[in-house]
């Protein structure tokens, strides 16, 4: 083992410092090849076991790589002969924890993923997952948490066997797993292709446990999942999944269908979106600007990386208005997209400043199924704009999960810092810290007292949907398996009067001693109550796809994007008459 790391350690610096002829660019749009890779370097001696401070040293070689390595075996001996608990030394954790604190200290992008997380990486860029298709979360009612299903999928392995909203998971091959989180139930189901799993649930519908044996399987997961019209002649496209190896195929799809529809507007929603395969982004991109106009310019290390410029190809770009929606969730590939619009101001961005990555990895297989993405070249949008935050004197963990979980109000939000660039009609931008909105707005965030009623909603919801709730229309009951192709009405399950009532008795029956709810409590929440109640409801309906639609109906960002469309037209009618048709390039 302790040569296997190594070896393996060794085999990553021959790697890093002879990048050119190992890299498979993450834009190229194939999957990384499990062909040849470089032979390893044998694996240095491990030496004596004696005491650190008694060790012989041996000389040191003189090259620097052979150095580390045979430091590396030292190291690892001395912790097996004289750790306390060095029989216990998980040598494949102690190998994953080296690698990614090296890559650490170079940037927070490049990565390191063991041989699992390597496959289920594979999965996500080909947008599937093996296991039985269905969203399951942690909820208590009555007293107890536990795991339920919260969505099915269309003709999934779970859909098939019969999974419904509100289903409480309560055995997996015969193991209970109460007391577990769903995280690791979601471990336990996902598996193999073509394996079985044997899941025991208590029905939503009559309170019986039922055993159903299931098959893993391909579960699709669309990085375009929906596209629809969110008011007449204004079409809406949700991209919030990232960019994988389908997203263009997906979106070019959505679009087609929207423009025969009668689609006068478009609204992207870019919000969330982590980013993704950079070819991807470069042909959604290319759906509206017109040919040989910029989409990025990368810039990198060696002739693998060095400077290389996307221009479109489209000889016919979408005229459409458009409007893109970001948040600090945007980034990488959907900051190219929304970065590349702006530049030519094709879009009008409405929002919250990106996220600001700015850098592109490669991807780079090692032995033993493992991998790594590595910085090798960093992009410009067509302006000049570098948008990568400074990422130095702070920790990994802020520099991640502070920029998408702060709190700013809509008079704080982080505008970029650095070098002043322009649009095609002369609009000043700013590289340095991601893509500053045109127009920006806050998000709706979630509150601590909202979140105190998820589980009210959810167990209300829950025996609505069984016709359990006296008060509630029987137009509430749903009989069957969600019906996928429906699109929600405006009035579908409205939370009038009576069904408020319905739920304020229910909600301080079963939850009112235990989360000290009152009833002027409840009323203060009324809005979010009805939306999320309404949000659960389509979901057992139609599907946890189509219940998003719910929760655009009022979203802020939304109707801010909506009201702005006409900006956004009369900023690309002036792009189009000024545009300089000679392709903009930096030094």
């Amino acid at each position: 083992m302790k040569k296997r790391i190594s070896t393996a350690l060794a085999t990553l610096l021959l790697l890093a410092v002879s990048l050119p002829a190992f890299v498979i660019a993450q834009q190229s749009g194939a999957q990384p090849p499990a062909g040849r890779r470089p032979a390893p370097p044998a694996a240095a001696d491990g030496g004596a076991t004696s005491a650190p401070n008694t060790r012989p040293r041996r000389p040191r070689p003189a090259d620097a790589t052979e150095g580390l390595e045979q430091d590396v075996a030292e190291a690892l001996t001395v912790i097996q002969d004289n750790y306390v608990d060095g029989n216990k030394v998980k040598y494949d954790e102690v190998f994953k924890s080296s690698i990614i604190g090296m890559l650490r200290t170079l940037d927070p992008h490049s990565n390191f993923y063991d041989a699992k997380e390597f496959e289920e990486q594979r999965a996500d860029w080909r947008s599937e997952y093996y296991g039985i298709g269905a969203t399951i979360g942690d909820r208590k009612l009555g007293g107890n948490t536990d795991t339920y299903i919260l969505a099915t999928f269309e003709e999934t392995p779970a859909y098939r066997a019969g999974l419904r909203f509100g289903d409480k998971i309560t055995e997996i091959d015969g193991n209970p797993v109460k007391g577990k989180a769903s995280g690791e139930v979601r471990d336990m189901l996902r598996g193999p292709r073509g394996t079985t799993v044997r899941v025991t649930v208590e029905r939503a519908s009559n309170g019986q446990k039922e055993t159903v044996e299931i098959t893993r399987d391909a579960v699709p997961q669309p990085t375009v999942p929906d596209a629809y019209f969110i008011k007449p002649g204004v079409g809406y496209i949700d991209m919030t999944r990232g960019f994988n190896y389908t997203t263009a195929e997906e979106f070019v799809a959505a679009l087609k269908y929207l423009r025969t529809h009668g689609m006068q507007g478009l609204v992207v929603d870019l919000r969330g979106n982590g980013g993704g395969i950079l070819d991807q982004a470069k042909i959604v991109a290319e759906q509206f600007l017109a040919k040989d106009q910029v989409i990025l310019t990368q810039k990198g290390r060696g002739t693998r990386g060095m400077q290389r410029e996307l221009v479109s190809d489209n000889r016919q770009p979408d005229p459409t208005p458009l409007v893109v929606l970001v948040n600090r969730g945007t980034a990488s590939a959907s900051e190219i997209v929304a970065g590349a619009w702006q530049d030519h101001d094709r879009a009008l961005i409405v929002g919250e400043t990106s996220f600001g990555k700015g850098l592109v990895q490669s991807i780079m297989p090692l032995e033993y199924g493992t991998a790594l993405t590595l910085t090798t070249s960093k992009y410009y949008t067509p302006s000049g704009r570098l948008i990568q935050r400074d990422y130095s004197n702070q920790s990994y963990y802020d520099y991640i999960y502070g920029r998408v979980n702060g709190t700013q109000t809509e008079e704080q939000v982080e505008k970029p810092k650095g070098a002043e660039t322009h649009t095609d009609t002369g609009r000043p931008l700013y590289g340095g810290g991601g893509i500053a909105p045109d127009e920006a707005i806050k998000a709706r965030a979630l509150t601590a007292p909202q979140v105190r009623l998820i589980d009210p909603i959810f167990a209300f919801a829950r025996e609505a949907v069984n016709g359990r709730i006296p008060g509630v229309p029987q137009s509430f009951k749903v009989g069957g398996m969600p019906d996928f192709e429906q699109n929600v009405e405006a009035g579908a399950f409205e939370v009038d009067d009576k069904v408020f009532k319905a739920f304020k008795e229910f909600a301080l029956a079963n939850y009112g001693e235990e989360l000290k709810l009152t009833e002027a409590q409840l009323d203060k929440g009324r809005e979010f109550i009805a939306r999320q109640l309404r949000y659960d409801l389509t979901t057992a309906a139609y599907g946890s796809v189509k219940a998003t639609q719910v929760l655009m109906l009022d979203d802020p960002q939304v109707a801010r994007a909506i009201e702005s469309l006409p900006r956004a037209r009369d900023l690309a009618t002036a792009a189009m008459r000024g545009r300089n048709p000679q392709t903009k390039t930096f030094e």
